[in-house]
C-alpha cells in the first residue's frame, strides 16, 4: 500500500476545508507574480531617466509609472492577505480536528497507556504537533507556493532584458541549490526526527521532575537525583551542539553564495563594457542589481520550506504513533457479571518494547467478598496483575473474568461501576472538594458527598478549609498534604461504592497521623467488598484472607499470614526484614 503524503493526511483532517487551502495556494501564486510587476515599472522609470539625462525635467511618465508600481504592490499584498485568510480558516479547522480525533482516540486506549507513554510526551504530541500543522498550513504552505512561483516569473524577467546577465545571475543560484541539497533530504529528515525525539523525552522527564519537586525539597536532593531528567537534558545538549557544528560550514557557504549574485553582475559588467557603456546595458545592469535580491529571499523561503515539510511530516508521524495504537475492544453484546468474584486463567502479558513477560501464566481465583494482598519485590508484577482487572491493559493470552464474565465482554460503564482503584499517588483537579468527590457520581447530592467525606475521615480537612467542601483546591494558597489528598480520593471511591476495590500502595505518601485516618477509612470502605491490596507495609495485610507473593511475573507463594511466616519462604524472609526495619526506625526515633 502506497504511503500517504503529509498533504494527503492533512486534507483528510481538513474535510471540505481543503478547498480553502487550495484557494490560498492560487491566491499566493497570483500575489507572487503581481509582486514582480512593480519591478517592470521601476525599469520604465530608470529607462526614461537615462533617455532624458541630463534634462530630467523632460520626463513625462515617471509619476504614472510610480503610482502603477504602488498599485500593483498594494494589490499583491491584498491578494496575499485574502490567501492567508483562506489558509488560516483551513489550518484552524485541521488543528482542531487533529486534537479532537487524537483525544477521542486516547480515551479508547488502555488506561495504562498514559502511565507508560508519559503524560508530558502525550501533551507535547497532541498540542505541539497539531500546532506545527497549523503553522504549516496557515503560513508556510502559502509562502511555499509563492516561493516556487516567483522563480518562474524571475526567470522570464532575467532572460528577457539581457540573456547574458540573466544566465550569469543563475550561476550563484545553481551553486546555492547544490549547497542547499546537502542540508536537506533524508539525512536532514532523520536528524529532525532525532531532534523531536530528544525534545519530547526532555519534555516528558521535565513534567515528571516537576511532579517530584516536593520530594526534592523535602530530602534536599539535587537534580542529579533525577538521573533520567538529567540524561534527557544531556542528550538534547549533545544533539544540538553536534547538529550545529555539522550545519555550520554548509550554512556559511550557502549564505555567502546566495548573497553574491550582484558581485557576479558587477564582474560581468567590467567584461561586457570593455568597449564602452551603452544606456541600454546600463539600464539592464541597474535593473538586474535591483531585482536579484528577490532571488536570495526566494531561495531562503524554499530552503526553510523543505525544513518545514520535515517538521510537519514528523509531527504527523507522532500523531500517527498514537492513532495507530489499537483501542480496547468494545463488546458487541455486553454482558453483566453474575457476582463479584475474580479469576485469572493462564494470563500472560508483556509491555511493549520489553523482552520479558510482566505476567507469566497467572492462575488465580478471588471469591466475592475476599480480602487478598499482593506482595513481592518491585517489578514482580503486582500492579500489572491488579490493573488487568480494570482493563488498564488487556491480556496477551489467557482470560481475566469478573463473576464468570470475561472483562472484555463487559461494557466500559459496567466495568467502571464494578471496579474502583485507589492509587498511591492521588490525582485531584483544581476544583472544589465537592466537584472532586462528585466525579465518581455526577448526580450525587450534597448530602451523599458529605456522608462520603465523613466515612473517609475527612471532617478535619473540611473544618480547616475556608469554604468547607466548596473550597477550590490549588487556588489562593489552598493546598493539601499527600495523606489529605488520599482521604479525598477515598471519599470519591466511597461515593462510587463499587463492589470490587483495588488499593495500590494507598498509604505510601501518608504521614503517621494521616495513615491512621486512611486505615480507618479503608476499614469502612472495604466492608462487603472484594478487595485486592498491593502493599510494602506488611503490617497492613496481616488480616487478609489470603496473601499472594509474586516474583518475576509468577505467583510463587500463597496462603494466610500465619501459614506463610511458618513456611520459611520468600514471604517469611520479607516479614523478618520488615520487622527489623520497624525496630530500626523505632530505635532511631528514640535515640533522636
Amino acid at each position: 500500500m502506497k504511503k500517504k503524503s503529509s498533504l494527503q493526511k492533512l486534507f483528510e483532517y481538513a474535510g471540505n476545508y481543503k478547498y480553502l487551502t487550495i484557494s490560498s495556494w492560487l491566491l499566493s501564486g497570483i500575489s507572487a507574480l503581481m509582486a514582480l510587476a512593480p519591478f517592470l515599472f521601476i525599469w520604465r522609470i530608470i529607462k526614461e531617466v537615462l533617455e532624458v539625462a541630463p534634462n530630467f525635467g523632460e520626463t513625462v511618465n515617471i509619476t504614472h509609472n510610480g503610482w502603477m508600481a504602488v498599485l500593483f504592490a498594494i494589490l499583491s499584498m491584498f491578494i496575499y492577505l485574502c490567501g492567508l485568510l483562506c489558509s488560516h480558516l483551513a489550518a484552524f479547522r485541521v488543528q482542531a480536528n487533529i486534537r479532537s480525533q487524537a483525544m477521542h482516540h486516547i480515551v479508547t486506549l488502555p488506561m495504562g497507556f498514559l502511565e507508560g507513554f508519559g503524560s508530558g510526551k502525550i501533551r507535547k504530541i497532541v498540542d505541539e504537533s497539531s500546532a506545527a500543522t497549523e503553522t504549516y498550513l496557515a503560513h508556510q504552505l502559502p509562502d511555499q507556493t509563492g516561493a516556487y512561483v516567483t522563480p518562474v516569473g524571475l526567470l522570464v524577467l532575467l532572460l528577457v532584458f539581457d540573456w547574458r546577465l540573466g544566465l550569469l545571475s543563475l550561476i550563484p543560484v545553481a551553486a546555492a541549490f547544490a549547497v542547499m541539497s546537502t542540508m536537506t533530504g533524508k539525512g536532514m529528515a532523520e536528524k529532525m526526527k532525532q531532534y523531536q525525539d530528544s525534545l519530547g523525552n526532555m519534555s516528558n522527564e521535565a513534567v515528571e521532575y516537576v511532579r517530584g519537586i516536593p520530594v526534592v525539597k523535602t530530602f534536599g536532593q539535587s537534580v542529579f537525583s533525577f538521573k533520567r531528567f538529567k540524561a534527557a537534558i544531556d542528550e538534547y545538549e549533545k544533539w544540538v551542539i553536534a547538529y550545529t557544528i555539522d550545519m555550520r560550514v554548509p550554512m556559511m557557504i550557502y549564505t555567502t553564495v546566495i548573497n553574491a549574485v550582484f558581485s557576479v553582475l558587477i564582474a560581468a559588467a567590467f567584461v561586457f563594457t570593455s568597449n564602452g557603456v551603452t544606456n541600454e546595458f546600463l539600464l539592464n545592469l541597474i535593473f538586474y542589481i535591483i531585482i536579484t535580491p528577490v532571488i536570495t529571499v526566494t531561495l531562503n523561503k524554499i530552503m526553510y520550506a523543505s525544513e518545514n515539510v520535515m517538521i510537519v511530516e514528523d509531527a504527523l508521524n507522532r500523531i500517527d504513533s498514537i492513532m495507530n495504537i489499537q483501542p480496547l475492544t468494545v463488546p458487541a453484546t455486553p454482558k453483566s457479571p453474575k457476582n463479584f468474584s475474580i479469576e485469572f486463567d493462564e494470563v500472560t502479558f508483556r509491555y511493549n518494547e520489553t523482552s520479558k513477560n510482566a505476567l507469566d501464566g497467572i492462575n488465580l481465583r478471588i471469591n466475592q467478598g475476599d480480602h487478598i494482598a499482593l506482595v513481592g519485590a518491585s517489578g514482580g508484577g503486582k500492579t500489572t496483575l491488579a490493573s488487568m482487572i480494570a482493563r488498564f491493559w488487556d491480556a496477551a493470552s489467557g482470560k481475566v473474568s469478573i463473576g464468570g464474565v470475561d472483562v472484555k465482554e463487559l461494557s466500559e460503564k459496567e466495568l467502571m461501576n464494578t471496579v474502583s482503584f485507589v492509587f498511591q499517588d492521588s490525582k485531584l483537579l483544581k476544583a472544589s472538594v465537592l466537584e472532586n468527590v462528585r466525579m465518581a457520581k455526577k448526580n450525587a447530592t450534597r448530602e451523599e458527598v458529605v456522608q462520603a467525606l465523613h466515612d473517609a475521615q475527612c471532617d478535619d480537612i473540611l473544618e480547616k478549609l475556608p469554604n468547607g467542601m466548596d473550597t477550590v483546591i490549588g487556588a489562593k494558597g489552598i493546598y493539601l498534604s499527600g495523606g489529605e489528598q488520599q482521604r479525598l480520593s477515598i471519599a470519591r471511591v466511597m461515593l462510587k461504592n463499587a463492589p470490587i476495590l483495588i488499593l495500590d500502595e494507598a498509604t505510601a505518601f501518608a504521614d503517621p497521623d494521616n495513615e491512621i485516618k486512611v486505615q480507618k477509612a479503608f476499614q469502612e470502605l472495604s466492608k462487603g467488598k472484594t478487595v485486592i491490596m498491593i502493599a510494602h507495609r506488611l503490617s497492613t495485610i496481616v488480616n487478609c484472607d489470603k496473601i499472594y507473593v509474586l516474583k518475576e511475573g509468577r505467583i510463587v507463594e500463597s496462603g494466610t499470614h500465619d501459614n506463610l511466616t511458618k513456611n520459611n519462604g520468600i514471604y517469611s524472609a520479607m516479614w523478618n526484614e520488615y520487622g527489623k526495619a520497624i525496630k530500626w526506625k523505632v530505635g532511631l526515633s528514640l535515640n533522636d
